[in-house]
C-alpha cells in the first residue's frame, strides 16, 4: 500500500486522480467504488449519502452520488460509464462510515462497466497513482490526512 502525505491508496484499487475516486474490478467484472483516503480528508466528518438508483446509467466523470460534509456537497464522479447495480445501504444509514474505512466497509457504489476496456486507460494504479496523488497534494496545497 502506497502512504502520500498520510493517505493511504491501496496498490490493488485503480484511481482517478483529478476526481478523487477508486475503483476494485471484481472476479465477476463489476466495480466497486469509493472516496480515497484523500478525499474523505479534504471533505471531513461525511453526514449524508445520496446514491443514484439501482439501474442508473452513468457515464464517466458523471455523479453515481452524492455525499455532503460539514464543509463540502459535491458529486461523487464515476471512474468508467456503467450501471449502478448496487448501493451500500449501510453507508446510507452511517454515512461516517465512508470516513472511517474508504476503502471497506465505506464504499459508495458497485456499477457494471460499459467500456471498461476502453476507459480504464485513464485510471492510475500503484506507484503511478501515488505519484500523481503526491503532486495532486502538492499543487493543492494539501498537508496531510490526520
Amino acid at each position: 500500500m502506497a502512504t502520500v502525505r498520510g493517505c493511504n491508496f491501496p496498490d490493488d484499487l485503480y484511481y482517478n486522480v483529478e476526481n478523487n475516486v477508486w475503483a476494485r474490478r471484481e472476479a465477476d467484472g463489476t466495480l466497486t467504488v469509493g472516496l480515497t483516503s484523500y478525499a474523505c480528508s479534504l471533505a471531513g466528518e461525511i453526514v449524508s449519502y445520496t446514491p443514484k438508483k439501482v439501474g442508473k446509467s452513468v457515464e464517466v466523470n458523471k455523479s453515481v452520488c452524492t455525499v455532503e460534509s460539514g464543509k463540502w456537497v459535491g458529486p461523487v464522479k464515476a471512474p468508467v460509464s456503467g450501471e449502478v447495480v448496487a448501493i451500500n445501504d449501510a453507508v446510507q444509514a452511517k454515512p461516517g462510515t465512508i470516513n472511517a474505512d474508504p476503502y471497506g466497509a465505506g464504499w459508495l457504489v458497485k456499477m457494471k462497466p460499459s467500456q471498461w476496456d476502453a476507459e480504464s486507460a485513464n485510471l492510475l494504479t500503484g506507484a503511478a497513482a501515488a505519484q500523481a496523488f503526491e503532486a495532486k497534494m502538492q499543487a493543492d496545497g494539501f498537508g496531510g490526512c490526520a
